[in-house]
């Protein structure tokens, strides 16, 4: 699942964003792209799961 999240504006912005996600859902396998502004998740778990990880974190998605 791909996912736009406009509100990444730096590389160590993108790296908490993936630390949250891998406390919540530790066998998931995330690819944050800080220059086009995509999160591409590969994991069993939903994707509304990881819309709400990634809003708590304090990301809009798009």
């Amino acid at each position: 699942m791909q996912f736009n999240v406009p509100t990444i504006d730096s590389s160590e912005s993108a790296e908490k964003l993936k630390e949250t996600i891998l406390t919540s859902e530790p066998s998931a396998k995330v690819e944050i792209d800080s220059d086009s502004k995509t999160v591409t998740i590969n994991s069993k778990a939903s994707t509304e799961t990881f819309k709400q990880l990634i809003v708590a974190a304090g990301h809009k998605l798009k």
